[in-house]
Parts: C-alpha cells; structure tokens; sequence
C-alpha cells in the first residue's frame, strides 16, 4: 500500500477514481464538500436534501459531477457536528477504505483527516487514516484449497492537505502505516488454525522479523533451556501436549542505542497458548474451535514489535512470548497438583484451564532481568474479563498509576480503548492455599480480577500493567476472525514514550 499527500489547491481538479468529502448528519458540508459543490453548481447541496443524510458509516456515490475531475465523489457519513471526535474520523476513513475495496477502485484521495476535531491534531489524523486503511484491506488466504474471489485493488490512497500540513501528514501517514502493518500480522497469526501455528510457527515468525529488520535480534529457546531456566510452572502447562514448547525473545536496540545513554527497556509479555482445550478440566466442545485465539497476547507482541521495527522508534522493546499447547494427555497438569514457578514460588493448580497465568509468571520473571522501565502483559486470560466489559474496553489491571494512565490515553488516541479494573491487595486472599505458596485461581467472583492479582505476585521488582485482552481480541458469529487489538494502544504508548 503507498500513501502520499495530495496538495493541489484546487480540489474540483484532482483526477482520481475516487475522492472522499465529508457530510454531517445537520447537513453541514466539511469545507472539501463545500469546494466541490460550489465547483458541481450545487450538486451535493441537491442530494443532501433529498438523499444523504450523513449517518456514520454510509455513503453514497456520486459520478460524472460537472465541474469535476474525478470520477466518483464518495460522501462519508460523519455523524453529529457537534460530537464529531478522532473515533467518528477513524470510522469515516474505514468506511471509505471499505467502499473503495469493494468498489475494487486501485487508488483514491481522501479530505476526510483535513477535518478539524478537537481531540487530534493533524498527525494523528494521518495516522489513524492509514491504520484503519491498512486493517481495512487485510484479507484470510491462508488455508484456502481454491483461490478466493479478488481481494481489494486499492494501492494508492492520498490525503488532500495544504502544503504547510504535508510533513505532518507524512509523518503520521508513515507510523499509521506500521501499525496497520502490525495489526495484520496480529490478525493473521490469530486467524490461522492451531495444527499451522504451533509454538514452533511462532518462533518461525520471530525469526523472519529478525531477517526483515536488522534491529530485531531473535533467540527462541527449546525445552532443554526452559528447563535450564527452570520454568516449572510454563513447562508444567506445556508437558500434556507433543507439540515442544518455545520460550520467544526479541530485542528491539533503537537506532544509536549502542553508543546513547539509552533507557531501560519496555517489556512486552504475550501469552502464546497456540490452542487451549482446557487440559484435564476440558472445555465445553462448543465454540472451542474459538481456542486457537488463545495466543492473541503473543500475536500481538510480535505484530507491535513489527510496528516498532518499521518505524524505526526511538525505545528500547524487548518481547517475551511463552508459547505451547494446553492439551488433555497423561502427561497433562491435574487438579490438585503443585508445580514450582521459575521465582521460586510454588502453585497448587486447582483447575487446568486457568493455564495463562501459569505460562505468563515465569515469563514475567524471566523480564527481571532487563531491569525494565516498565513491563506490559497481554493475554486473552479471563471469561470473566469479557463478562465485566464486552467487547468495547480491553480490562487494565496495574498498581502503577502514572503507566496505567499513559496506557489508557494511548487507548484514546488509538481508538482502542481500555478501562482500568482495581486491584487492591484485599483480593488476593482468594488465592490461598494449604498446600502451596498460592493457588492459580480464585473462584469465579471477581475472576479477571484474581487472575490479574496471581499475576501481580511475579511483578514485585518493576513497574507492571496486565492486559486481559479475552474480549477484544477477537470477534465471534459470522464475523468471526482476530481483530489486531491491542497493537495500536501499545503502538500508540511506545510512540510517546519514545517522545
């Protein structure tokens, strides 16, 4: 996909096959319209009376305009004037991008980020235009036996903007891009089916990442060095399946990061669970086919630190992925069992299917040894998560009020927002045990909950934040496919702290 920046003035002379203006539900014209109705002799104020009505999320084709170059003006629904914000942008962008698709169209301009509205400047306008472009054109071709019906052609989307906006734009067209980028590894890691992406696909995907960006350095360590780390509590998870377990590291060195006074890293921890049946406390068979989503905390981590690589960001990232299989076997955890975690902590598991926490503890040890600014887990870990929240917010626990405020404004800037759950110390007395240090869970009452306090006990020595990301991650019903959350939230946090 190639983005640029249209800055001709006049844009009634802009040849392209299609060109984006924007239309409120009052029936106020954003100045692009307004240029290209007074070009049309009031064409577009003749259909706005009868026809459009400039809902979110329509459109509606006008072609041929006298007066005009291009071929199609496409009206965009912006919703109300007055409650006109980033996300009714990102949305119009999306609906653009998505009639574009269809009308298989192979380039296109956009006014629509040349619209003011008062929570994003210019830039971040450009970047959520060709985020959501990018998501926008992803299309699941993976295991397909028979070539599927043409995907999009666009290939060329430009933003009409003033020539004192170009760099702005650019700039954000740019880290926009990158994070679509990311999103759709996500998306396509997520979607592909469990006997495809085992732990050992993952860490083949880590290492492609490393070939494709010289600064990712990749190590994927095999069972006999978790072991040596003595992982017991990850291991314990991945001994019911024969898939062999993998132990994911990537390092991000910003440029310069070996001759700068550089900061401490971010830690990006991702549970890799690449098919979870629940292991001896098996899962109802319906929606388990669903399962295979169970590493979308890994996917992500991977599809931010391809963001991270192609901007080229000015932070340190290092991402930790624990990946296996959570599977029935006689080799398999049982209720009741007490393994020991890599910090010396010992865990009574209680019930097999409360396996995220088991794998993601020794990785959240082993991210000590960074000495990390700050660490950051993603995990598909609670039902109850999606209970609590829907599938609007993703669930953020941390006692760290400065990082979970940083986390929650890159959600609002990213349109992909969190809400942050309690987490006080009062909980964590659902996980007592008589046979061990802890046990791994808590009984349903406040389960996102207790599972983020579990968690909690391994992050004592750096500033720490959970992300149950179970209700976001992905979408069930007919739609049903990985989403690429939370990528632009943690892309959208490391781009300010990289200033």
């Amino acid at each position: 996909m190639e983005f640029s920046t249209q800055t001709t003035a006049s844009l009634h002379q802009i040849k392209t096959a299609a060109l984006a203006v924007g239309v409120f539900t009052d029936g106020a014209m954003s100045p692009a319209a307004e240029i290209i109705d007074r070009a049309s002799e009031g064409a577009l104020r003749a259909v706005l009376k009868s026809e459009f009505k400039g809902k979110p999320n329509t459109t509606l084709v006008l072609r041929s305009l006298p007066g005009v170059a291009a071929a199609r003006i496409v009206l965009v629904g912006l919703g109300k004037q007055e409650s006109y914000k980033a996300s009714a942008h990102a949305a119009a962008e999306q609906t653009f991008a998505q009639y574009c698709a269809g009308a298989g169209v192979t380039e296109a301009v956009s006014t629509l980020a040349g619209i003011e509205c008062e929570d994003a400047g210019l830039r971040e306008r450009a970047r959520a235009a060709a985020t959501t472009v990018v998501a926008a054109l992803y299309r699941y071709d993976g295991t397909f036996g028979k070539p599927r019906e043409a995907g999009p052609k666009l290939r060329k989307l430009a933003l009409s903007v003033t020539r004192a906006q170009a760099a702005q734009a650019q700039a954000g067209l740019r880290e926009g891009q990158a994070i679509g980028n990311g999103m759709n590894l996500t998306r396509q890691l997520g979607n592909l089916p469990a006997n495809v992406c085992t732990p050992s696909y993952l860490g083949d995907t880590a290492r492609k990442l490393g070939r494709e960006f010289k600064a990712l350095k990749v190590e994927v360590l095999d069972q006999k060095r978790i072991e040596a780390l003595k992982m017991g509590s990850f291991l314990s998870v991945a001994r019911g399946s024969y898939e062999p377990p993998a132990f994911i590291v990537l390092k991000y060195t910003a440029p310069g990061g070996k001759t700068r006074n550089r900061k401490p890293p971010v830690v990006l921890v991702g549970k890799g669970i690449t098919f979870d049946a629940g292991g001896i406390s098996l899962k109802p068979a319906a929606g388990m086919d669903e399962m295979k989503y169970d590493m979308c905390g890994a996917a992500t981590v991977l599809g931010t630190l391809r963001a991270v690589a192609e901007l080229g960001l000015e932070r340190d990232v290092v991402g930790l992925i624990a990946a296996c299989e959570n599977l029935p076997s006689g080799r398999a955890n049982k209720p009741g069992d007490v393994v020991t975690s890599m910090s010396g902590q010992t865990i009574e598991i209680l019930n097999t299917d409360a396996e995220g926490r088991l794998v993601l503890c020794d990785a959240l040890t082993y991210a000590e040894r960074f000495k990390p600014a700050a660490v950051i887990d993603i995990a598909t870990l609670t039902g109850a998560c999606v209970v609590a929240l829907g599938h609007v917010n993703t669930g953020l626990f941390s006692k760290d009020d400065a990082l979970a405020e940083s986390l929650l404004q890159a959600g609002r800037t990213a349109n992909d927002t969190a809400w942050r759950l309690p987490l006080e110390d009062d909980y964590q007395d659902a996980l007592r045990s008589n046979f061990a240090d802890m046990a791994n869970v808590g009984g349903r009452d406040g389960g996102a909950i207790t599972a983020a306090c579990f968690l909690a006990r391994f992050t004592e020595s750096y500033p720490w934040a959970h992300l149950d990301i179970a209700g976001t991650a992905w979408r069930s019903g007919k739609d049903k496919g990985a989403t690429g959350r939370p990528v632009p939230l943690l892309a959208h946090y490391l781009l300010a702290e990289a200033g």
